[in-house]
C-alpha cells in the first residue's frame, strides 16, 4: 500500500463534538475515552530536524493496514498544515480519504483550542473519536508539548506508549531525546518505543537506541520499551519488516487491562460523591 500524505490539502470543514457533562477530574476524559472508544490512540512525537518523517508515517499506516486496520493520522506536529479554519463546525468533514486503508486531518495548533482549565486538551481526542468512528487506530503526530496535554493525567491507567520518531544524525537523535524528556516529566509517561529511519547499513543506528534506553534508564526513570529500524528508501509496497510488524499487533493488543485498571479508582471517586 501506498499513501502520500498531502502538503497542504482543500480541506472543506470540522466538527468539535464535546462531552456535555463536566469531567469528574483531569483523568476522568481520557477514562471515558479509553473505555469505550473503539480506536487505539497511539502518539507519536512528531521530529522536525528528521528527514523523510511523512515517509515513516506511511510505514506506520502500511503496518497497520497488514492487520486490516483503517488508520486515520492526525498530523498536528511543527511542519504540518494548518486545519481549515471553519475547524470548529465539522470535524468530521475534514477528515481526508487518502486510501481505503488511511485518511488524514491536518491539525496544526488545533488541539490547544479544546483546552480546558486543567490544561489538558483531551476534549480534542473525544471530539476526533466521535468523529472518525471508522477509525481502527488513530496516530496522534504532535510536539511532546502538544502531547503531553492531550495524554496528560495524574492516574496511572490507560497510559498510551509514544513512538519516538529519529533518524541517524545528532540532531533528529536529540530532538527524539528532548522529546522523551518531556514526556516523562511533564506529562507521566513512562514507557516509550522508537521508530528510527535509517539504511540497514547504517553502523550508528543500534548504538543509537541503546543509548537512548540508557539515558532514559539512568536520568528519567523512563524505559524504551522497544525499537524498530525501518529504511525510508524501501518499496513501500513490500511487507512490514518483522520489527514494525511485531510493533503492530503489540499496538493492537486489546485494552482490557487498562479499562479494568480504571473501575476502582472510578468506584472510588463515585463513592466519595455520594458520600
Amino acid at each position: 500500500m501506498t499513501t502520500t500524505f498531502p502538503s497542504n490539502p482543500p480541506f472543506p470543514a470540522m466538527t468539535t463534538t464535546l462531552s456535555s457533562s463536566m469531567p469528574l477530574d483531569q483523568a476522568d476524559g481520557l477514562r471515558r475515552l479509553f473505555a469505550h472508544a473503539q480506536a487505539r490512540f497511539v502518539p507519536v512525537v512528531s521530529n522536525p530536524h528528521m528527514a523523510f518523517g511523512g515517509v515513516m508515517l506511511e510505514r506506520l499506516c502500511s503496518g497497520f493496514a497488514e492487520q486490516g486496520c483503517h488508520t486515520l493520522v492526525i498530523d498536528a506536529g511543527e511542519n504540518a498544515p494548518e486545519p481549515h479554519e471553519m475547524a470548529q463546525v465539522d470535524l468530521a468533514e475534514c477528515i481526508e480519504t487518502l486510501s481505503h486503508e488511511v485518511s488524514y486531518l491536518a491539525a496544526r495548533g488545533l488541539p490547544l483550542r479544546y483546552v480546558d482549565a486543567q490544561g489538558s486538551t483531551t476534549g480534542f481526542l473525544e471530539a476526533v473519536a466521535c468523529a472518525a468512528p471508522g477509525a481502527d487506530v488513530v496516530l496522534v503526530h504532535a510536539s511532546a508539548t502538544d502531547l503531553c496535554r492531550l495524554f496528560m493525567r495524574n492516574e496511572s491507567v490507560t497510559r498510551p506508549r509514544p513512538l519516538l520518531l529519529a533518524d541517524d544524525r545528532p540532531v533528529s537523535v536529540k530532538h527524539a531525546y528532548a522529546g522523551m524528556k518531556l514526556l516523562t516529566q511533564r506529562g507521566g509517561l513512562l514507557v516509550h518505543d522508537l521508530l528510527l529511519s535509517a539504511a540497514p547499513s547504517s553502523p550508528r543506528a543500534e548504538r543509537i537506541a541503546m543509548q537512548i534506553a540508557t539515558c532514559a534508564d539512568d536520568f528519567l526513570g523512563a524505559v524504551l520499551r522497544d525499537w524498530m529500524q525501518v529504511d525510508p528508501a524501501s518499496d513501500p509496497r513490500t511487507h512490514a519488516t518483522p520489527a514494525l510488524r511485531r510493533w503492530v499487533r503489540d499496538t493492537l493488543q486489546p485494552a482490557a487491562a487498562e479499562v479494568a485498571a480504571s473501575r476502582p479508582a472510578m468506584a472510588a471517586h463515585a463513592l466519595h460523591e455520594l458520600n
